[in-house]
């Protein structure tokens, strides 16, 4: 995408708009991108950005994975707090499961937030809390968020990823959820298996696999990975450029992704292996929500800040059936937009993305801005 006075130029590795950062949240590093409007020339010290975004990536990606968004938010006077979720990147990849959990990640994210902010807890309350987003798994994290704290959420959204609520029932373990109503997540049963682990590993395949992952071929069309079955690891060495990754970017990724937990990208498939772990953490976020006056037990109108939800049509992972009805699960009407692309829509269509989040944030700073 080109760059325009509305649009401004994607980062690129090691950008100078933005700073790498560091920090260690209950235990775990935390690496982080952190971007922000440019001070006043004038030498107001007053002046503060007009609210903070926190970006939260999925799998397989890294906080980079929004750098079509970030100066477009920072543009917008806004602050863009950007981490490498546990498992990923720069940050820690722990053994122990929690590390990795709905409950466990949040935390920790409005921890490094609160860090981040000048002002921390007081300053976010000021500016009405949060603009939380995500994409992919990140997406479940932001939804999730809004739930455990929804009085430090001023707005959140998501790409990609519909919402759903916490189960009140039994515990559904993946298997049978595969073989009942998500056949698309079968391929999960692979990466949560220890079979991906032992496979792709190194520089060399994980190469391989992102670049086919993000849309690269083999010379007769094969790809590198199906919902069905997840990776074809006979088709990783016939993977050629991914088209949506310049060569630039796709070394950056290789290294930041084969950098992390000595070149295996088990911290990342742990994400698959928390089901169980987040339906008994999640016992008390029903809890919470029944003690806020929520209908815990179906979900109904337990999302309270203002949110958005942009569906890709073409996402196979994430298919718009899954998105059907979500409207019943928020307190506010749920703005609804949707993109032509697959599921790197974040890339795909990033002047669309940026629209619908702009349009959307467009009302929620408004809101803020008017009581100021």
């Amino acid at each position: 995408m080109a760059s325009t006075p509305d649009f401004p130029s994607k980062l690129t590795p090691h950008d100078p708009r933005v700073l790498s950062k560091t920090t260690t949240i209950n235990g775990k590093k935390y690496h982080y991108l952190l971007s922000a409007p440019a001070p006043p020339t004038d030498g107001d010290d007053a002046s503060q950005p007009r609210g903070t975004v926190l970006l939260i990536h999925g799998w397989p990606d890294l906080s980079f994975g929004w750098r079509y968004q970030v100066p477009f938010l920072v543009s917008l006077g806004l602050r863009v707090i950007v981490p490498d979720l546990p498992g990923f990147g720069r940050s820690d990849s722990p053994a122990e499961l929690t590390a990795y959990s709905f409950k466990s990640v949040t935390r920790d994210l409005l921890e490094l937030v609160e860090s981040e902010v000048p002002g921390g807890r007081q300053q976010i309350e000021k500016e009405g809390g949060i603009l939380v987003g995500g994409h992919d798994w990140g997406g479940a994290v932001a939804w999730r968020f809004a739930l455990w704290f929804p009085d430090l959420t001023r707005a959140v959204f998501s790409v990609c990823t519909p919402f759903w609520a916490p189960r009140a029932g039994e515990f559904v373990p993946l298997k049978q959820k595969v073989e009942t109503v998500l056949p698309n997540f079968r391929y999960q049963l692979q990466l949560s298996g220890p079979e991906f682990e032992a496979q792709v590993k190194g520089e060399e395949k994980i190469r391989q696999f992102l670049s086919g992952m993000y849309g690269a071929k083999g010379p007769n069309g094969e790809r590198v990975f199906s919902t069905e079955k997840g990776c074809l690891f006979e088709n990783l060495p016939k993977m050629g450029k991914s088209p949506l990754l310049d060569e630039q970017e796709m070394d950056y990724y290789v290294k930041e992704v084969a950098g992390n937990d000595g070149g295996s990208m088990r911290g990342g498939l742990n994400w698959y292996r928390t089901s169980q772990v987040n339906y008994e953490e999640e016992r008390e976020l029903l809890q919470q929500l029944e003690k806020r006056g929520k209908n815990a037990k179906d979900g109904e109108k337990i999302v309270e800040p203002p949110a958005l939800f942009v569906l890709a049509t073409k996402d196979a992972a994430l298919p718009p059936a899954m998105a059907q009805g979500m409207e019943r699960f928020f307190e506010k009407k749920l703005m609804r937009r949707e993109v032509e692309a697959s599921h790197w829509a974040l890339w795909e269509q990033p002047v669309k993305v940026n629209q619908a989040i702009a349009e959307f944030l467009g009302g929620v700073l408004a809101e803020g801005d008017a009581k100021l």
